[in-house]
């Protein structure tokens, strides 16, 4: 997958992801609907990956290179409060659940669960955007910093008197 697209797919992943942590800026529907279908990104960016996640888990325990070890332990703690923060979330749904005619009872342990684990999967997402700040820095610059500023820059040949369109 190229760096570019890559991007865009990170990029989307993490506006969802600080849109859909916040239910008060939504509302519950929406909240819940928006992280039914970060479900499907989050398959994607796994899946655009997945060369990397074999290749380091299959080598985790043998000579590994330091930073790699600690990006595949992050990840996958990521992975796991994802993936317990979605489960939680179905099942205290208030909006997608009672659609199929299913109720779960307000007090249940697994609003807490879900409190907990999306806590812990922002710090973890802090963590793996810390860790790959580099490649986030020069892909930002690259794809879209970059093509603004050429934007509003104009070439220097093209600002000297007698080369502007209204100076001929």
């Amino acid at each position: 997958m190229s760096t570019k697209t890559n991007l865009i797919l990170d990029t989307t992943i993490f506006v969802a992801f600080l849109i859909a942590f916040e239910p008060g800026l939504t509302g519950i529907a929406i909240h819940e609907w928006l992280s039914l279908a970060f479900i499907a990104t989050l398959i994607t960016h796994l899946l655009f990956h997945w060369k990397w996640i074999l290749t380091i888990g299959g080598q985790f325990f043998k000579k590994l290179f330091h930073e790699s070890r600690l990006n595949f332990v992050v990840d996958s703690l990521f992975f796991i409060g994802m993936t317990i923060a979605m489960f939680t979330g179905i099942m205290i749904s208030r909006a997608v659940l009672p659609l199929f005619g299913i109720e779960m009872p307000e007090n249940s342990p697994w609003r807490s669960l879900h409190s907990l684990s999306t806590d812990l999967t922002m710090l973890m997402l802090g963590l793996h955007f810390a860790l790959h700040w580099k490649w986030i820095a020069n892909a930002v610059n690259r794809y879209m910093l970059a093509p603004l500023l050429s934007l509003v820059r104009r070439p220097s040949q093209d600002i000297r008197p007698g080369n502007l369109a209204v100076d001929k």
